[in-house]
Protein backbone atom coordinates (compact mmCIF):
# COMPACT_ATOMS: atom_id res chain seq x y z
CA UNK A 1 0.00 0.00 0.00
CA UNK A 2 1.27 3.59 -0.87
CA UNK A 3 0.37 6.94 0.35
CA UNK A 4 -2.09 7.17 -2.78
CA UNK A 5 -3.96 4.40 -1.64
CA UNK A 6 -5.19 5.88 1.53
CA UNK A 7 -8.11 7.52 2.03
CA UNK A 8 -8.53 11.00 2.83
CA UNK A 9 -11.34 10.26 5.23
CA UNK A 10 -11.17 7.59 7.54
CA UNK A 11 -14.06 6.36 10.44
CA UNK A 12 -12.28 7.08 14.18
CA UNK A 13 -12.75 4.60 17.17
CA UNK A 14 -11.52 6.88 20.18
CA UNK A 15 -10.93 4.11 22.72
CA UNK A 16 -8.80 5.33 25.49
CA UNK A 17 -5.39 3.02 26.41
CA UNK A 18 -5.75 1.02 23.16
CA UNK A 19 -2.71 2.03 21.28
CA UNK A 20 -1.93 0.60 17.48
CA UNK A 21 1.31 0.90 15.84
CA UNK A 22 2.66 0.63 11.77
CA UNK A 23 3.00 -3.50 11.34
CA UNK A 24 1.37 -4.55 14.82
CA UNK A 25 -1.68 -6.09 15.52
CA UNK A 26 -4.59 -4.78 17.88
CA UNK A 27 -7.80 -7.36 19.11
CA UNK A 28 -10.60 -5.38 19.25
CA UNK A 29 -14.32 -6.74 20.96
CA UNK A 30 -16.59 -4.20 19.44
CA UNK A 31 -20.39 -4.48 20.39
CA UNK A 32 -21.77 -0.75 20.63
CA UNK A 33 -24.22 -0.69 17.93
CA UNK A 34 -22.02 3.12 16.77
CA UNK A 35 -18.90 0.96 15.97
CA UNK A 36 -21.01 -2.15 14.83
CA UNK A 37 -22.56 0.24 12.04
CA UNK A 38 -18.86 1.74 11.67
CA UNK A 39 -17.66 -1.75 11.04
CA UNK A 40 -20.53 -2.92 8.45
CA UNK A 41 -19.65 0.44 6.67
CA UNK A 42 -15.97 0.06 7.32
CA UNK A 43 -16.45 -3.71 5.12
CA UNK A 44 -17.92 -2.31 2.09
CA UNK A 45 -14.74 -0.30 1.61
CA UNK A 46 -11.96 -1.81 -0.66
CA UNK A 47 -8.77 -0.59 1.70
CA UNK A 48 -11.13 -1.68 4.96
CA UNK A 49 -9.20 0.93 7.67
CA UNK A 50 -10.10 2.04 11.01
CA UNK A 51 -8.34 5.06 13.00
CA UNK A 52 -7.44 4.12 16.50
CA UNK A 53 -7.07 7.28 18.22
CA UNK A 54 -7.05 8.89 22.10
CA UNK A 55 -9.17 10.48 23.88
CA UNK A 56 -7.68 13.91 25.17
CA UNK A 57 -9.74 14.40 28.49
CA UNK A 58 -11.49 11.95 30.42
CA UNK A 59 -15.40 11.16 29.73
CA UNK A 60 -17.76 9.58 27.30
CA UNK A 61 -15.52 8.51 24.44
CA UNK A 62 -17.64 10.01 21.68
CA UNK A 63 -18.31 12.87 23.14
CA UNK A 64 -14.37 13.76 24.00
CA UNK A 65 -11.82 15.82 22.31
CA UNK A 66 -9.53 13.48 20.25
CA UNK A 67 -5.71 13.65 19.87
CA UNK A 68 -4.33 15.03 16.59
CA UNK A 69 -2.39 12.04 16.09
CA UNK A 70 -3.85 8.50 15.18
CA UNK A 71 -3.06 5.49 13.62
CA UNK A 72 -5.04 3.25 11.23
CA UNK A 73 -5.55 0.18 11.03
CA UNK A 74 -7.30 -2.24 8.11
CA UNK A 75 -9.48 -5.00 9.33
CA UNK A 76 -7.89 -8.50 8.69
CA UNK A 77 -9.99 -10.71 10.80
CA UNK A 78 -13.18 -10.66 12.26
CA UNK A 79 -16.16 -12.80 13.44
CA UNK A 80 -19.09 -12.84 14.72
CA UNK A 81 -20.67 -14.00 18.21
CA UNK A 82 -24.39 -15.24 18.43
CA UNK A 83 -25.52 -12.05 19.73
CA UNK A 84 -24.47 -9.87 16.91
CA UNK A 85 -21.11 -8.67 18.65
CA UNK A 86 -17.78 -8.66 16.62
CA UNK A 87 -14.47 -10.05 17.60
CA UNK A 88 -11.83 -8.09 15.28
CA UNK A 89 -8.41 -7.64 14.63
CA UNK A 90 -6.80 -4.30 12.75
CA UNK A 91 -3.47 -4.42 11.26
CA UNK A 92 -1.38 -1.04 11.56
CA UNK A 93 -1.09 0.80 8.41
CA UNK A 94 0.24 4.43 9.09
CA UNK A 95 -0.16 6.70 11.33
CA UNK A 96 -2.33 10.18 10.52
CA UNK A 97 -2.64 13.26 11.14
CA UNK A 98 -6.18 14.64 11.91
CA UNK A 99 -6.95 17.89 9.90
CA UNK A 100 -10.70 17.63 10.74
CA UNK A 101 -13.56 15.94 12.13
CA UNK A 102 -16.22 15.53 9.32
CA UNK A 103 -20.23 16.17 9.78
CA UNK A 104 -22.77 14.00 8.30
CA UNK A 105 -25.70 11.79 9.63
CA UNK A 106 -22.91 8.77 10.81
CA UNK A 107 -23.51 7.53 13.57
CA UNK A 108 -19.55 7.28 14.20
CA UNK A 109 -17.18 9.50 14.47
CA UNK A 110 -14.96 10.37 10.87
CA UNK A 111 -12.13 12.53 9.97
CA UNK A 112 -10.04 14.10 6.91
CA UNK A 113 -6.58 12.97 7.94
CA UNK A 114 -3.59 13.54 6.24
CA UNK A 115 -1.06 10.61 5.91
CA UNK A 116 2.24 12.65 4.52
CA UNK A 117 3.53 12.94 7.96
CA UNK A 118 4.51 9.26 7.88
CA UNK A 119 5.92 7.85 4.80
CA UNK A 120 8.01 5.83 6.94
CA UNK A 121 5.17 3.80 8.29
CA UNK A 122 4.21 2.23 5.06
CA UNK A 123 7.69 0.71 4.43
CA UNK A 124 9.55 -2.22 5.74
CA UNK A 125 10.01 -3.62 9.34
CA UNK A 126 11.91 -0.56 10.72
CA UNK A 127 15.11 -1.91 12.78
CA UNK A 128 17.41 -0.13 16.23
CA UNK A 129 21.09 -0.34 15.43
CA UNK A 130 21.63 1.04 18.59
CA UNK A 131 19.72 -1.25 20.21
CA UNK A 132 21.44 -3.23 23.67
CA UNK A 133 19.17 -5.86 23.68
CA UNK A 134 20.21 -7.41 27.17
CA UNK A 135 20.51 -3.83 29.02
CA UNK A 136 16.67 -3.51 28.07
CA UNK A 137 15.44 -6.92 29.05
CA UNK A 138 17.39 -6.74 32.12
CA UNK A 139 15.32 -3.38 32.51
CA UNK A 140 11.92 -4.92 31.17
CA UNK A 141 12.42 -8.01 34.08
CA UNK A 142 12.63 -5.55 36.68
CA UNK A 143 10.05 -3.14 35.60
CA UNK A 144 7.87 -6.83 35.18
CA UNK A 145 8.79 -6.82 38.80
CA UNK A 146 8.37 -3.64 40.08
CA UNK A 147 4.76 -3.70 38.33
CA UNK A 148 3.67 -6.97 39.48
CA UNK A 149 2.91 -8.33 35.31
CA UNK A 150 3.67 -11.53 34.27
CA UNK A 151 4.44 -12.49 30.60
CA UNK A 152 6.22 -15.05 27.99
CA UNK A 153 9.56 -14.79 28.22
CA UNK A 154 10.59 -17.02 25.72
CA UNK A 155 8.25 -15.20 22.98
CA UNK A 156 9.83 -11.66 24.05
CA UNK A 157 13.01 -12.98 23.85
CA UNK A 158 12.82 -14.33 20.20
CA UNK A 159 10.91 -11.23 19.06
CA UNK A 160 12.38 -9.23 16.29
CA UNK A 161 13.19 -5.37 18.01
CA UNK A 162 10.70 -3.94 15.98
CA UNK A 163 7.89 -6.48 17.43
CA UNK A 164 9.40 -6.29 20.97
CA UNK A 165 9.16 -2.63 21.19
CA UNK A 166 5.56 -2.13 19.85
CA UNK A 167 4.22 -5.08 21.51
CA UNK A 168 5.12 -3.59 24.90
CA UNK A 169 4.49 -0.38 24.48
CA UNK A 170 0.97 -1.47 23.03
CA UNK A 171 0.25 -3.87 25.57
CA UNK A 172 1.88 -2.15 28.91
CA UNK A 173 -0.50 -0.47 31.01
CA UNK A 174 0.81 3.00 30.72
CA UNK A 175 -1.65 6.40 30.81
CA UNK A 176 -3.42 7.78 27.67
CA UNK A 177 -0.84 9.99 27.66
CA UNK A 178 1.94 8.20 27.82
CA UNK A 179 0.75 5.93 25.51
CA UNK A 180 0.29 9.04 23.04
CA UNK A 181 3.79 9.45 23.23
CA UNK A 182 4.77 6.32 22.73
CA UNK A 183 2.32 6.37 19.44
CA UNK A 184 4.12 10.07 17.97
CA UNK A 185 7.66 8.40 18.78
CA UNK A 186 8.93 9.56 15.38
CA UNK A 187 11.24 6.56 14.58
CA UNK A 188 11.67 3.13 16.12
CA UNK A 189 14.49 4.18 18.39
CA UNK A 190 12.76 7.27 19.76
CA UNK A 191 9.95 4.61 20.83
CA UNK A 192 13.04 2.61 22.63
CA UNK A 193 14.17 5.30 24.39
CA UNK A 194 10.47 6.59 25.94
CA UNK A 195 9.51 3.46 26.44
CA UNK A 196 13.07 2.48 28.44
CA UNK A 197 12.20 5.89 30.60
CA UNK A 198 8.84 5.18 31.63
CA UNK A 199 9.88 1.67 32.42
CA UNK A 200 12.46 3.19 34.33
CA UNK A 201 9.96 5.40 35.82
CA UNK A 202 7.85 2.78 37.11
CA UNK A 203 10.43 1.01 38.36
CA UNK A 204 11.04 3.75 40.57
CA UNK A 205 7.64 4.97 41.65
CA UNK A 206 4.80 2.50 41.31
CA UNK A 207 3.10 -0.65 40.64
CA UNK A 208 0.53 -1.86 38.52
CA UNK A 209 -2.13 -4.57 38.90
CA UNK A 210 -2.28 -5.33 35.30
CA UNK A 211 -1.50 -8.90 33.89
CA UNK A 212 0.11 -9.07 30.24
CA UNK A 213 -0.99 -12.29 28.53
Amino acid sequence: MSLADLPETIPLFPLPGALLLPRARLPLHIFEPRYLAMLDDCLKTPHRLIGMVQPLESGTPGQSRLHEIGCAGRLTQFSETEDGRYMVTLSGVSRFRIRQETTGFSPYRRADVRWSDFGRDLGPEEEDVNFDRDAFLRLLSRYFVAADLQTDWESLEEADDELLINSLSMLCPFSLEEKQALLEAPELPDRRETLAALMEFACRSGSSDEVIQ
